[in-house]
């Protein structure tokens, strides 16, 4: 049955004014009926989402237009679009109110059946292909890698948590929804509920909306009222969802910063960003398909991760993906020792001999069972350094390579002579660890241990891997390894001095 909404003085003039005065929205697509009637409202309401949308390719393209252009110039890769909406506009309701039943999050609001959580499911009308491949990305299960892996929800529980001081005593306390939410989550993703209905006052009267636990989110794992993992806005913003936001390397930055994941910083002081700070306002964002050397001059994140590229040719250097790490043989970053990089994107699966959820021991060897094999290395291999031959020779190319497989090397070692360390001081119970039931991110040596790998290996791997040499030298990499190591030591042998006194003999 359909609810009356009484309209305010101020709308209904709103509404009078638009008739008669001709006010139009969108862009230059036509719309279906059911956005404009959402537009109607919602262009007063919400001014800046509907001016930003009106600048998308969803407003000013019809699916079936976009259909019809070459293979290589679509940014659609569905066959065909069905025909209720193939001639319309992708607006408000084209996406809001695509399949309803599937979200928990649906609620009735003037007659349709409305969800608030855009999820890939409902992108996948139009971007199978893309969605597909995204299932297969590591960012899609971003939630599930920290939050079901007892070892780094521990760490995000340490970093989280309240600490209280009393009595020289340090009290820790689990962190609440709300901090995880606004700290590890916000790139992770939430996990996002349905918890009821609730009143509102609106200029239209009292209405009733949905209540979401873990919203606003858009982390690049986030699960999704339909069960969906992932938020296409992570690097597509809504509501314009801009190829050109997504291949600029300020939107990577966003969880890509660092000192854990360093990329955004390193990339500044690259010899890449350099020519990207110096010449990208000249650069073509929008091309599709984006040609090397003539619609930008140095990679930025998604040429070398993500982008369709060709050459002056017409010829495909990379093809578009949404997986991310099938240009990735090794996964430099986020766990202890830089490894090759796991077989499924759900790492909650992988054990190693310890039983720790790691894909390497705490010594370092690789849990190979769990990684991808040689020819699927090589692949992923000749896949990025295509990328790299579209600029530089071969010698180069190779040059760089063998530097960066060395780095990789040589801060596992680092990391490996940290762990041990660390594990002397559990041995000779100068701190106390897996073996005393204890975790192993809350004492000091434990957090300059998490330093080694987390902060100063990870960007000494990025400045190799990304050409940013500061980085991996003084910034943060090489001396604050080789300090972190004579710290680990000196605290040691503090704790051992303290140990051996005659006053604390038994």
């Amino acid at each position: 049955m359909k609810r009356f909404y009484p309209i305010t003085g101020t709308i209904l003039l709103f509404l009078l004014f638009a008739i008669f005065s001709g006010l139009s929205f969108g862009g230059s697509a036509p719309l279906s009926g059911d956005s404009e009637m959402c537009l109607e409202c919602h262009v007063y309401l919400h001014p800046g989402i509907v001016e930003d949308w009106e600048q998308s390719s969803h407003a000013n393209t019809t699916p079936a237009q976009a259909l019809v252009k070459s293979e290589l110039a679509r940014l659609i890769s569905v066959n065909q679009v069905p025909e209720e909406f193939a001639g319309y506009a992708v607006g408000c309701a084209e996406c809001h109110t695509m399949n309803p039943d599937q979200h928990s999050d649906s609620f009735d609001h003037l007659d349709y059946q409305v969800h608030a959580v855009v999820t890939p499911a409902d992108c996948s009308q139009c971007h199978p292909v893309e969605v597909d491949q995204y299932k297969d990305n590591l960012m899609s299960h971003a939630y599930g890698n920290l939050q079901e892996n007892s070892l780094y929800l521990s760490l995000a529980d340490s970093i989280n948590g309240i600490d209280t001081f009393e009595e020289i005593e340090i009290t820790h306390s689990p962190p609440d929804p709300d901090t995880n939410a606004d700290s590890c989550l916000y790139c992770h993703g939430t996990k996002l509920r349905m918890e009821g209905m609730k009143t509102v006052s609106t200029d239209y009267g009292e209405m009733i909306f949905p209540v979401l636990s873990g919203w606003p989110n858009q982390g690049v794992g986030r699960i999704n009222p339909d069960g969906t993992r992932g938020s296409c806005s992570s690097c597509h913003t809504r509501h314009r969802f801009d190829i050109e936001m997504a291949r600029k390397p300020a939107t990577c930055s966003e969880c890509h910063k660092g000192p854990d994941v360093p990329a955004y910083g390193v990339y500044n002081v690259s010899k890449h960003g350099n020519i990207y700070s110096s010449n990208g306002e000249e650069w073509d964002f929008k091309a599709v398909p984006w040609t090397v050397g003539k619609d930008f001059t140095a990679p930025t994140c998604a040429a070398c991760h993500a982008s369709l590229l060709i050459n002056a040719d017409g010829d495909v250097v990379s093809p578009r993906t949404h997986q991310m790490n099938d240009r990735l043989y090794l996964r430099i970053f986020g766990l202890i020792y830089a490894h090759v990089h796991p077989r499924t994107p759900d790492t909650t699966v992988i054990k190693n001999k310890a039983g720790l959820p790691l894909p390497t021991e705490l010594t370092g060897e690789p849990v190979t069972e769990y990684l991808i094999d040689k020819p699927e290395q090589e692949k992923r291999l000749n896949a990025m350094q295509s990328v790299c031959l579209s600029c530089h020779s071969r010698g180069w190319v190779d040059g760089h390579f063998d530097r960066f497989e060395n780095t990789v090397k040589t801060t596992n070692e680092m990391t490996l002579t940290a762990t041990r360390i660390l594990i002397s001081a559990w041995d000779q119970g100068l701190a106390e660890g897996p073996a005393d039931n204890d975790g192993i991110f809350n004492e000091a040596i434990e957090k300059k241990w998490v330093e080694q790998w987390l902060f100063y290996a990870n960007s000494t791997r990025f400045a190799s891997a990304m050409a940013g040499a500061d980085y991996g030298a003084f910034a943060n990499g090489r001396w604050y390894m080789s300090k972190n190591i004579q710290d680990m030591i000196d605290w040691m042998k503090i704790r051992m001095d303290i140990k051996n006194q005659p006053s604390n003999r038994r």
